[in-house]
Formats: C-alpha cells, sequence, structure tokens
C-alpha cells in the first residue's frame, strides 16, 4: 500500500521546522507556520487522529529535525531469540526502545534489555540499521532508524517490566504474534541468518 500521503506531510513538516529553527524574517515564519498547519491538515484528512493531536506530534519539539533512533536487542539461546510482549497492544517484540540521551546506543540496549526483560546483557555487534520506511511497518508521523544489536546473557532472570508482561524465546520457525510497529517477520528472519553465519557483515537500510 502506498503512504504517499505520509511522505509529504512529514517532508512538508521537516521543511517547516527547519525553516523556524534558521529564520529571522517574520514573514518567512508564518509561512513556515503555515506550512506545517498544511501537514497537519494532510495528516487529519488521511487519520482518524484529531487535529490537536497531531498538531501536538508536530510542535512538541524545537530543532534541525531528523530521524528518530529505535535499538532493539537481538539475544539468541539455544538457537532461539528472545522476545517479550507489549502491554501496550499484547503482541511481541524484541526488547528495546528509543535511545535516551546521554547514553550510546550499546547502553541504552543494555539498559532496555535489563527493563524489559529482566536479564543482565553485554553488547556484542550491531547487526543492522534499518531504515523504518523501507520495511513493512505499519505508517508513523515520524521518520526512524532502527538499530538491532546483538546481545550476549551474562546475568538476570526473565522478569517481565514496566511495558511488558511477558519474556520468552522463540525459534525462526515458531514466531509469536509480532507488535510490527516495532519489527516485522521479515526483520527477525533477517536476524536470524546471523545466528547461522556469525561473520555475516552487519547490513543497513
Amino acid at each position: 500500500m502506498s503512504y504517499k500521503w505520509l511522505e509529504w506531510a512529514k517532508r512538508i513538516q521537516a521543511l517547516s521546522q527547519s525553516g523556524l529553527t534558521f529564520s529571522k524574517d517574520v514573514y518567512d515564519m508564518e509561512r513556515y507556520e503555515e506550512l506545517r498547519s498544511i501537514s497537519v491538515e494532510i495528516m487529519a484528512e488521511h487519520t482518524e487522529l484529531e487535529m490537536q493531536k497531531i498538531k501536538d506530534l508536530f510542535t512538541n519539539e524545537i530543532g534541525y529535525q531528523t530521524p528518530k533512533v529505535d535499538v532493539r536487542g537481538v539475544v539468541f539461546k539455544d538457537n532461539q531469540i528472545l522476545m517479550v510482549r507489549e502491554n501496550i497492544d499484547g503482541r511481541w517484540s524484541l526488547p528495546g526502545g528509543f535511545c535516551d540521551v546521554g547514553l550510546s546506543p550499546s547502553e541504552n540496549i543494555v539498559k532496555e534489555v535489563k527493563e524489559e526483560s529482566g536479564y543482565d546483557v553485554i553488547s556484542t555487534k550491531l547487526l543492522a540499521l534499518m531504515d523504518k520506511n523501507k520495511h513493512p511497518h505499519p505508517p508513523q508521523p515520524y521518520h526512524y532508524y532502527k538499530l538491532f544489536i546483538q546481545c550476549e546473557i551474562i546475568g538476570g532472570s526473565p522478569t517481565a517490566g514496566i511495558e511488558t508482561n511477558s519474556i520468552q524465546f522463540f525459534s525462526a520457525t515458531n514466531l509469536p504474534t509480532l507488535s510490527i510497529d516495532r519489527n516485522t517477520e521479515s526483520q527477525l528472519i533477517t536476524l536470524f541468518e546471523f545466528l547461522e553465519n556469525p561473520t555475516k557483515e552487519t547490513i543497513f537500510d
């Protein structure tokens, strides 16, 4: 399915935010504000979200807009992969989330895996850096990069976190119902290739 309208809305929003960040001319500022309003109208026309909620999404940041970064921990054990069940939708994902300011990607994923699964891990390899727009995720108002980082368990025990309610390992042929906002079946199958071939080079896009 094509979401060209979403691409246009996000691009207009990003350009307007950049203009509002760097422009000093009051008339240009007005034009960039109007462009941002147009992007909100496009989103409202094609979704069920309320106009104010979209406006809040599109105006909650300042400065030059860049993609958001999401990290996911890839933990293999006995030829299976660690997954957690999300409270928000009852579906399964690799442990992870947005990168926190002040922490490196490896520090972020160690924290996320601990918080969501109870396991203590160390990060060992960046397996993949994927542009969410190039994979079959549902449409989102923001642009995301996803970092899949392989980790090794060094301690801890399976313990649900604030955002999760179950922890389990799954084989490539018996994957659960996935939270496709967070990870897709094709991504997981690709990650299992690293289990079969540990020397496989990091992939991107």
